[in-house]
């Protein structure tokens, strides 16, 4: 396997042990995904909840930092997968709950369309995928992960000026350039997701510990859960030039 997902990158599967007991399954994978995404689901209710109260910039505050730190857990030891994985889709779910409160208290029924956007994004590529419309051949995974190393520089550049009270000119604006730009990440998030499938499909082929269910669905919620940011940014974006 030769994935190139920064999370599923191909040393994944050399450098993980084959199990002993019984080897991971897709459909483990699978149900694991939706165990991670009701978490997220449950964290994000309540942060929504609170944001009506004035609480929803603590709970934002402590779901990053929190997420963070359990993403990086996670990718350095997958074997604590089954804990720190939970963990992470918990506290992302406190803070997309708050930024979805806080975005559509602005922009009424913003998040309601960002989260069928993102439904139906996962949906409908996991079909094309099925149906064999999609692979993720060799150069496929190299597109994907160029754009998004260049997603993420971009990213880090924009934080760095901000800290000198500086902007990366045109990509957060409502203009044209800043739309075409969330528009390029939307789909590059969401061709993150077609690496996630085939993660999961070429770990379970080679019978990789069972621990490595709740891994992979850790990857499927970390692209999962950038996807519904980034057509979040899109939508306000667009939203304003209205």
């Amino acid at each position: 396997m030769s994935s190139k997902n920064p999370i599923f990158s191909s040393s994944v599967i050399e450098k993980s042990p084959v199990a002993y007991g019984a080897p991971m399954t897709v459909q483990g994978a699978v149900q694991k995904s939706g165990a991670l995404l009701a978490l997220v689901c449950v964290g994000a209710a309540f942060s929504w909840n609170r944001a009506s109260s004035g609480g929803a910039e603590l709970l934002i505050l402590v779901g990053a930092i929190v997420g963070v730190i359990s993403a990086l857990v996670t990718c350095f030891k997958k074997e604590w997968a089954p804990v720190t994985a939970p963990i992470y889709a918990l506290f992302e779910g406190l803070l997309l709950g708050g930024v979805s409160a806080k975005l559509n208290a602005a922009y009424p029924g913003i998040a309601l369309q960002a989260s069928m956007l993102t439904f139906g994004t996962l949906f409908g590529l996991l079909g094309a995928y099925r149906m064999g419309w999609i692979r993720a051949t060799q150069q496929f995974k190299a597109i994907v992960i160029g754009g998004t190393m260049a997603v993420g520089l971009v990213y880090l550049v924009s934080m760095v000026a901000n800290l000198f009270g500086a902007q990366v000119p045109l990509i957060h604006d409502s203009g044209q350039v800043g739309i075409l730009f969330s528009l390029a990440v939307v789909v590059i998030a969401a061709m993150n997701l077609i690496l996630d499938f085939d993660f999961m499909e070429q770990a379970a082929a080679a019978q990789l510990p069972k621990y490595m269910e709740w891994y992979a669905a850790f990857g499927l919620m970390v692209s999962l859960i950038w996807l519904y940011m980034e057509i979040l940014k899109l939508l306000v974006k667009l939203a304003r030039r209205r």
